[in-house]
């Protein structure tokens, strides 16, 4: 493979020379023609073909995050350097350690050091008590390259973050599924394997950080299907321009779409409370556009208006890459076998909160009652 780059590039460069002085010697000659730009191909029923398995991993973080650069964009060799650090880290801590030790070895402990120092969400993640080794962690390797820039924040906003809201509008409601033990429909839709977990199949779609980032995209005549790896959710589009008007809001909310050139335009309204984004759901519109720029790749954008919430619509973009493998099922086992646990956790912790109420109770009408009692031995005032 080395010897083959290297003949290329040599012939490249003679080629390049050649032009050169042919050109020196002939300046009225022609110039070469130029590479002709690619061309999105199209699919048999005449559609930009999107179809195939794709991967939306990638190191640039939702939100910008200051460890990375408080900058929107980073200089290619910022940027390269970045993916160097995260690579290596990552590499480092995927190492088993030393036979007999527990410990990883200094080398190791110091790349880890560094992972951490950018996704301090790692310590449990990748390893900590609840958590897997980060070699069962696939978060990507590259930052999102768009127009030769290497993006800090898929938010694509002044200051890579979820804009305010506008005056009067209602605060984020707090999300407390984590302490509600109720009853298993107030677990998350995640932890009960309904549907996938950290925005994989939105609207809008986003890459979770962590692992299964991985699409499958098909085309009919009248409908895209996206397959989504995780908790294997089929997003359905319809081909249309009428959205649903029975007051259902389905998960993933009622999507149509159109081809507008060689770009998919995807409209998505009626979304349910559960899948709510940043608090809006009930007047929320979320608007994405596919575009396949490469044969590799798929610049993907979207935008969010909520007139409830938010003075003007706000977005983002990153880039599907195409995935060397293909998409199987997601078999989603810990929230089955795991939520009849969690449940009979919750009522233990009750029965035992409960006989310790008791308890307490029963000493303080103990305590009340040996004090209300009058004490033999005392002496009797003289009325007595």
């Amino acid at each position: 493979m080395r010897r083959l780059t290297a003949l290329a590039l040599g012939t490249a460069l003679a080629t390049a020379c050649l032009a050169v002085s042919v050109q020196a010697a002939e300046p009225a000659a022609a110039k070469p023609a130029a590479a002709k730009a690619w061309k999105a191909p199209r699919n048999a029923m005449g559609q930009p073909d999107l179809a195939g398995y794709w991967s939306n991993a990638t190191l640039t973080p939702l939100f910008r995050n200051p460890r990375i650069s408080n900058k929107p964009t980073l200089t290619p060799d910022e940027g390269k350097a970045f993916e160097k650090i995260w690579t290596d880290a990552l590499s480092a801590a995927n190492e088993p350690t030393r036979e007999g030790a527990t410990a990883l070895t200094a080398e190791q402990t110091a790349s880890y050091a560094k992972l951490l120092e950018i996704r301090p969400d790692f310590a449990a993640a990748g390893g900590d008590t609840g958590g897997y080794n980060t070699f069962w962690i696939d978060p990507g390797t590259k930052l999102v390259q768009i127009d030769g820039q290497y993006r800090t924040s898929i938010l694509t906003t002044a200051n890579g973050l979820i804009p305010g809201r506008k005056a009067g509008a209602p605060p984020m409601p707090p999300r407390n599924f984590r302490d509600d033990y109720t009853s298993y429909e107030t677990r998350s839709a995640g932890e009960r394997c309904i549907t996938g977990f950290g925005r994989n199949t939105g609207p809008p779609m986003l890459p979770n950080g962590y692992y299964n980032n991985n699409y499958q995209i098909v085309q009919t005549p009248d409908s895209v299907v996206i397959e989504v790896e995780l908790i294997h959710d089929a997003r359905i589009i319809r081909l249309s321009d009428q959205h649903r008007t029975d007051g259902m809001r389905p998960y993933m909310g009622d999507a149509i779409g159109r081809y507008e050139g060689d770009t998919l335009v995807v409209e998505t309204t009626n979304i349910p409370e559960s899948q709510q984004f940043a608090g809006s759901w009930k007047t929320l519109k979320v608007t994405e556009w596919f575009t396949r720029v490469a044969p590799d790749r798929i610049v993907y954008r979207f935008q969010l208006e909520d007139p409830e919430l938010w003075d003007k619509p706000w977005g983002g973009e990153y880039t599907f890459n195409t995935l060397n493998g293909r998409v199987y099922e997601y078999a989603c086992h810990e929230g089955n076998y795991a939520l009849p646990g969690i449940l009979a956790g919750a009522r233990q912790k009750e029965k035992e909160a409960a006989a310790e109420a008791d308890a307490k109770a029963a000493a303080e009408a103990a305590a009340a009652a040996a004090k209300a009692a009058p004490v033999k031995g005392k002496a009797r005032s003289g009325a007595d």
